[in-house]
């Protein structure tokens, strides 16, 4: 053996804990665990001791003895900047009903099917998927082969496979198109991100605003990789370069994203256009970016605490309740008016 090797310092264990200060192994497991059985004067010495020694609990030694899991893994897309954000309300959500998380990413060089194996490996009680990019029949496949509850967050419809947490976008965009109708808009764009997973929904709501409020349907498509850290900046980019070839600008424009509507805004403003001067511009998802003094977007949110609530709810009612059947739950948006929406420009 190295002499390097040799002067590695091991962790310390329960067992030198328990030397210490000079009690059982058991005795130092029932105050770790917060059982009963230990005075509080030797849960003080054992807790001061665990602080001066640097002790830390093996979760996972700890999650192979229990008898079942309480773990909840968590799939998520960190390129998209509003699924940190229910990640982090998932953490409190998930704490306050006895359960822990643990996290596995979906990036461009690494599928959901490859993140969902990860955690089935770790024995985790239930799955939830953000912003998966697969559809029914591949979140079908996982459910199927998951044999723990599998919740899906971010759009879908109910079904007897898993449970679906979405936001209701739909309704959403069109509470967005109205708004910008009562200001006097009558040309109105639509930003449509093709590969964008509930891009469907709310494109459907933006479709029943233009034609119940009898406005000319103007729908801009752009494709590209769903899994890119880039891609919706690009998509509203390429939209922008789009609208500047036309003629005439539309007075409005919405994305149902906000960092579409970013990569539309800046290339428009790049160009020589003022926002709201010359045009509106409108997302969704209220993120970050959006909230920004700089971009101050207008934008429909989409509540992240919610949305980690709600799912952390429907993975625990599924695992405490084999018997119950997976449910659609619908979280309500809200309308955010910022600066980046006015009336129309008078011709």
């Amino acid at each position: 053996m190295s002499s390097d090797a040799a002067e590695t310092p091991r962790p310390p264990t329960m067992a030198d804990l328990a030397a210490h200060v000079g009690v059982s192994r058991q005795l130092v497991s029932l105050v770790l665990r917060d059982a009963p059985g230990a005075s509080d004067e030797t849960r003080r010495r054992v807790r001061e001791a665990a602080r001066e020694l640097g002790f830390s609990p093996h979760v996972g030694a700890r999650s192979l003895r229990r008898a079942r899991s309480k773990d909840l893994g968590v799939v998520f897309a960190p390129a998209h900047s509003t699924e940190p954000e229910i990640v982090e309300a998932i953490y409190p959500a998930a704490s306050a009903r006895g359960y822990d998380i643990m996290l596995s990413a979906q990036t461009g060089t690494r599928s959901t099917e490859l993140a969902v194996e990860e955690l089935l490996g770790h024995r985790c009680a239930a799955l939830i998927l953000i912003g998966s990019d697969l559809k029914h029949a591949g979140l079908r496949a996982v459910a199927e082969r998951s044999v723990v509850p599998v919740v899906d967050v971010g759009y879908g419809r109910r079904n007897q496979f898993y449970d679906v947490v979405r936001s209701s976008g739909d309704k959403g965009i069109e509470q967005l198109v109205e708004y910008l109708a009562e200001l006097g808009h009558r040309q109105i764009t639509y930003v449509d991100p093709a590969a964008m997973p509930p891009g469907a929904l709310r494109r459907r709501g933006y479709e029943r605003a233009a034609k119940r409020l009898e406005l000319p349907p103007d729908i801009v498509s752009a494709p590209g990789d769903y899994t890119e850290a880039s891609y919706f900046e690009e998509v509203g980019a390429a939209a922008g370069h789009i609208l500047l070839d036309r003629p005439e600008l539309p007075t409005a424009a919405v994305a149902p994203n906000d960092h579409a509507a970013f990569g539309l805004l800046n290339t428009l403003v790049r160009n020589g256009v003022r926002v709201p001067e010359d045009i509106s511009i409108a997302g969704f998802d209220d993120a970050p970016i959006a909230r920004l003094s700089s971009v101050d977007l207008t934008s429909v949110r989409q509540d992240p605490d919610l949305m980690g609530n709600s799912a952390v709810e429907a993975a625990v009612r599924r695992i405490e309740k084999q018997e119950e059947r997976p449910r659609e739950t619908v979280v309500k948006t809200s309308l955010i008016v910022r600066t980046s929406t006015a009336a129309p420009p008078a011709h």
